[in-house]
């Protein structure tokens, strides 16, 4: 995916070719992105241009291969299909979609997103040419739904290719890991989620009732597993190479690899697919703890920044559709989106503690990592410098961490992963502020 120049050498514009007395041209995938290969292929004889496609999702696609197909159908003057492929690989999702075009643009039949399914188009010789008869045009839903659509088609695929047929998380009590089951029901259904909670002498009451919360709303399993006495066990195991030396963020990691681990056990025992709930905001500052609750083998909200993750929520506690195998209502309480986020990992901790709101640092990120903005661009937009510079200096300080992430459902043009590659080793900065 995205590295046909290293693989494929491009080969000469072939013309167009006969079925039965029609001449169809063929520009496959993002040949047809360019006019040069549809103009071709329309001034050699194509009579139609068929554009089978292979084009992942990103929010907003839909919008651009529009007016690109538009555009290839402007320029020639010919009717255009265009099939895309539906199912996950990996980090990408095959958003379906496919659609006709006629002479001068207009729509003659759409299909749904993220649906295999098959239409039938007559197309009529007339005196300016071909054209596509009126069919069906399928509703394309909004970004929230294409969004949360892509993230359960995928985790389903992944898993169905894979070999996976249940999961299993860490259920906190917290937004992303009730997102994260919820997502993971509705692409499995609830009987093949396996939550776990795993509760510390940090865990408030509070989480305990809002994980419950959620595996009830959803009718899946749920166990509980404190990790006290095994934190008690290492505790005691360090003491003597510890002494004199503060409480800090060792004892935290050591709280979260803890989990993992209990988290990888059962998933190796019972063969569970174990899913990671980082969202993108933790994922591009490193706020997840390397083989802790990064343990797994896939994250569907890896591509989806925190305030993001609230707005999803309330959509899917708004919306059911038919493809979706858990229940319909409001699954995850509203008081689990409304509370501070916290990892829980000592007395009173808040999110915010170490780091800047989410709306304000949901807003840098999106400039500088989505957006590829600098620093300068950063202040210029109303971020104070000193916040901006903590937090380009977090990204590019967990690049090692993301290096060994699971992958994840890409969902925007920057994600972490094929996107977004940047070395390990690496010293640059910004200083132009």
């Amino acid at each position: 995916m995205f590295d046909e120049k290293r693989l494929y050498h491009s080969a000469d514009i072939s013309g167009p070719y006969l079925v039965g007395n029609l001449r169809i041209g063929t520009p496959i995938c993002e040949d047809a992105w360019h006019a040069d290969v549809p103009e071709a292929l329309a001034e050699s004889g194509a009579e139609v241009l068929f554009v089978p496609n292979g084009s992942p999702y990103a929010r907003g696609k839909m919008d651009v291969r529009m007016a690109h197909m538009v555009a290839r159908v402007v320029e020639t003057g010919l009717p255009l299909v265009y099939v895309n492929m539906v199912g996950g690989q990996d980090d990408q999702v095959f958003d379906g979609g496919s659609f006709v075009l006629n002479p001068g643009g207009a729509l003659a039949l759409s299909l749904p997103m993220f649906k295999n399914c098959l239409a039938h188009v007559d197309f009529e010789l007339t005196d300016q040419g071909w054209q596509a008869a009126a069919g069906t045009l399928a509703h394309w839903p909004d970004a929230f739904e294409q969004d949360y659509h892509a993230m359960v088609l995928s985790l389903r695929d992944y898993m169905r290719k894979t070999g996976f047929s249940s999961a299993l998380l860490g259920l906190s009590g917290g937004i992303d890991s009730a997102i994260v089951a919820t997502i993971a029901a509705d692409a499995l259904g609830p009987q093949n989620v396996h939550c776990v909670m795993l509760p510390s002498e940090f865990t408030s009451q509070a989480s305990l009732q809002d994980a419950a919360s959620v595996a009830q709303a959803l009718g899946a399993p749920l166990q509980t597993l404190p990790i006290t006495g095994p934190q008690a066990a290492i505790t005691d195991s360090l003491a003597p190479i510890f002494a004199g030396r503060p409480v800090d963020l060792t004892e935290e990691n050591i709280q979260s690899r803890l989990r993992g681990l209990l988290l990888m056990s059962l998933s190796n025992k019972f063969g569970h697919m174990l899913l990671t709930t980082g969202n993108k905001s933790e994922v591009a500052v490193g706020y997840a703890t390397i083989y802790g609750d990064m343990a797994g083998g896939f994250n569907p909200i890896k591509d989806l920044y925190k305030m993001r993750v609230f707005d999803i929520c309330r959509w899917r506690n708004a919306h059911h559709r038919d493809w979706m195998m858990g229940p319909e209502g409001v699954v995850i309480d509203p008081r689990i989106i409304d509370k501070a986020p916290s990892a829980e990992l000592r007395a009173d901790q808040k999110d915010e503690d170490s780091l800047p709101p989410y709306p304000v640092l949901d807003g840098i990120l999106q400039m500088l990592v989505d957006d590829e903005a600098s620093v300068a661009d950063c202040i210029a937009a109303g971020f104070e410098r000193e916040t901006v510079k903590k937090i380009e200096h977090l990204i590019y300080i967990s690049e090692y961490k993301r290096f060994q992430s699971a992958p994840g459902t890409r969902l925007s043009l920057r994600a972490f992963w094929l996107d977004r590659r940047y070395p390990i080793a690496n010293r640059w900065r910004d200083h132009s502020t």
